[in-house]
């Protein structure tokens, strides 16, 4: 949605957790309020990123180039998906109930989702399909079926400064993310503003700063353990002053299961709109597509809380269950907005379900 908005209001050219179990053991509230050392570096940027901010190619060059990368990031989920069909197709010469049983089996445990994963067998057995071949056509087919179908990002009101706020648990690439999406604000040629409103995690507030210089983007911080509400209600007055474009607000690594943490990011949304009337514009949850369906739960309750209007999904080429992707988009009416399939700032895009199906098959 933040791409789309840019490209509507500016006057340029058209052209990041394995478990619950494991999350409840990596974040809890004495952690947050008992911050210690850590590596100020950001997380998922050992890259060298010196280059990231060079002009882009063509448009129709580069988006080769990224199909290209995002074909290759996908070679887990892809060699998964592709040894699990030749194990189920092995010395089969028609499609019965056992091969779609193991078909079933196989969707399942790439992280696709039990109703998904029915609803596309059901889907199967309706059109009566009989060749091995067909069926990985009539497979892709429904897919990508289910991705379009998937509600799209809208443009929102135009409004200046646009604010977005960035939500998560720990781990999933929240910081990451908002450098990304920085960058390529201000490669639009739009002013940027990032606000360090994780207050709680030790070297949070650093890891940020490395990115928002990286960005060329403002700057607002408190000192740790400040009240988040009040970085935010600051930042965005910043910004209002300021007259830049786009606000983006991290948040503290939520842990989606402790009702105190979702009522204090209620608190930083309703404080943002005492600055902006209807902000923030965008609430955007950032999941790991490594921890599989609990990406999918995390995602449930967040939008409880929040009402979340966009989804990205980070660490795509770090797993061989890729389907998630698949098992969001059947399972949440919420917009897919980003993948991420790298480190560097231009492996963040924004979800295309064509692409992404002719990669991942």
């Amino acid at each position: 949605m933040a791409f789309k908005w840019l490209k509507r209001n500016k006057n340029q050219p058209e052209n990041e957790t394995s478990g619950e179990q494991q999350l409840t053991e990596n974040v809890d509230s004495e952690q947050l309020q008992q911050p210690q050392k850590q590596d100020v570096r950001p997380p998922e940027s050992d890259a060298d990123l010196s280059n990231d901010l060079e002009p882009e190619p063509s448009a129709a060059q580069e988006r080769i180039g990224y199909f290209k990368r995002l074909k290759k990031r996908l070679y887990r989920t892809r060699k998964s998906l592709s040894d699990g069909f030749d194990k189920i197709f092995a010395g089969k010469s028609k499609i019965d109930d056992d091969v779609l049983e193991e078909l079933e089996e196989l969707l399942i445990t790439s992280d696709i989702g039990v109703q998904t994963t029915i609803d596309l067998i059901q889907r199967i057995s309706k059109a009566k399909v009989t060749d091995i071949a067909e069926l990985k056509s009539v497979l892709q087919s429904e897919i990508l079926c289910i991705l379009k179908s998937h509600p799209q990002a809208t443009a929102a009101e135009k409004s200046t400064p646009h604010v977005i706020m960035v939500v998560g648990v720990n781990g999933v690439g929240k910081t990451t993310t908002i450098g990304k999406i920085a960058a390529s604000c201000k490669a639009a040629g739009n002013s940027v503003l990032i606000a360090a409103a994780d207050t709680f995690r030790a070297a949070a507030i650093e890891q940020l700063m490395i990115w928002a210089e990286r960005a060329d983007a403002e700057f607002v911080k408190h000192k740790e353990n400040a009240d988040p509400a009040a970085v935010a209600f600051d930042a965005v007055a910043a910004a209002t002053a300021r007259g830049c474009d786009v606000v983006l607000i991290d948040t503290a690594g939520r842990l989606h299961t402790k009702v105190n943490l979702m009522e204090e990011l209620k608190k930083i949304k309703r404080t943002i709109a005492k600055q902006v009337p209807g902000a923030p514009h965008e609430i955007l949850l950032v999941l790991d597509a490594t921890t599989g369906q609990n990406a999918l739960s995390q995602a449930r309750l967040f939008n409880e809380a929040l009402d979340v209007t966009g989804l990205a999904l980070t660490k795509l080429d770090g797993t061989a269950k890729g389907g998630i992707v698949v098992g969001i988009c059947g399972a949440l009416n919420v917009p897919l907005q980003y993948i991420g399939i790298g480190e560097n700032i231009e492996d963040l895009r924004p979800f295309d379900p064509e692409q992404f199906v002719e990669a991942l098959f």
